[in-house]
């Protein structure tokens, strides 16, 4: 991936998840459905653009015989997430008092994991970005 080229895998998995994240916020405050729709759309234009940087950085900076735990591992908490989001998100919703709550929730939720990641692994860098 270029972007990731130029400015590294982890700023390239943060940068692009952010704005994401962002317009998961957005959702519930488009004033029509129609931008609500749009504003989602765009969300999952961008939302994806991390798995492979992701994946290629865990396989760099990790060791060849701990590669396959390492994807494992990072794979299922990503799929564990998905499939705990919808019940968490029909339990919050009452208590938030906002139809819109669990968006705006996910979305703080997952700026801060990005906010967190780049914090913990920015100066971990893979074999080719040292130098």
């Amino acid at each position: 991936m270029p972007l990731a080229r130029r400015i590294g895998l982890v700023n390239t998995m943060v940068f692009t998840h952010l704005p994401s994240n962002f317009l998961l916020m957005l959702v519930p405050l488009m004033p029509t459905f129609g931008g609500a729709a749009a504003v989602l759309w765009l969300r999952h234009l961008i939302s994806q653009m991390d798995v492979p940087t992701r994946q290629s950085y865990v396989n760099a900076v990790v060791s060849a015989a701990e590669r396959s735990a390492a994807n494992g591992v990072t794979g299922t908490a990503r799929q564990l997430g998905t499939a705990l989001a919808p019940t968490l998100a029909g339990l919050m919703t009452p208590a938030l008092l906002l139809a819109g709550g669990p968006f705006l929730v996910a979305g703080g939720l997952k700026a801060l994991y990005d906010l967190a990641l780049w914090r913990s692994f920015r100066r971990v860098r893979p074999p080719e970005e040292r130098n």
